[in-house]
């Protein structure tokens, strides 16, 4: 029986062309392809993957490629994604919100978000903040985890793996 695992991905960016060129893509064809090769090879049928936002560059067309990516695809809204699309987007994912609370038993509270949190709610409630939207701009703060595309190397990483692994950039 396969287990199901969590992990985390941010800022594909589906259908962006001057990303592609960024990332050093030929285009955004070869980029979609990489994006979802990469995901599956890691990626398994019961595996869930939250999508921490920027799925595309406020467009719904390129949403068909989270067909092409496996398992269960839950987003937190980034700030190219545009409400108005939320309808169309769920028919590709299981589930869209604007952050998620996850109180886990070894490594505490953790917000997942698209933008980086203010650091003053890290005083009271938080000890990590899984986020994207800075892409290689990483925090020095070992409590921000970045999970940008290409920051990860274009592969949905476990909480384990981000927190062993956090501003290290060796993911094995």
């Amino acid at each position: 029986e396969i287990i199901s695992i969590v992990r985390y991905y941010s800022d594909p960016h589906f259908g962006h062309k001057n990303m592609a060129i960024k990332r050093g893509f030929k285009d955004e064809f070869e980029m979609d392809d990489y994006i979802v090769s990469e995901w599956n090879k890691i990626v398994n049928k019961k595996d869930v993957t939250w999508i921490l936002g920027d799925i595309t560059m406020e467009k719904s067309f390129p949403y068909y490629n989270l067909d092409r990516l496996n398992g269960i695809k839950k987003v937190i809204l980034g700030n190219h994604d545009e409400p108005q699309h939320v309808p169309s987007l769920l028919t590709y994912v299981n589930n869209v919100s604007s952050s998620k609370l996850i109180k886990n038993g070894e490594y505490g509270n953790i917000l997942l978000s698209h933008i980086p949190i203010h650091p003053q709610e890290f005083e009271y409630r938080l000890d990590f903040n899984i986020h994207g939207h800075v892409h290689e701009n990483t925090y020095p703060d070992k409590r921000y985890i970045n999970v940008s595309a290409e920051v990860i190397d274009y592969r949905p990483r476990t909480l384990r793996e981000l927190i062993y692994y956090n501003g290290e950039r060796k993911y094995e």
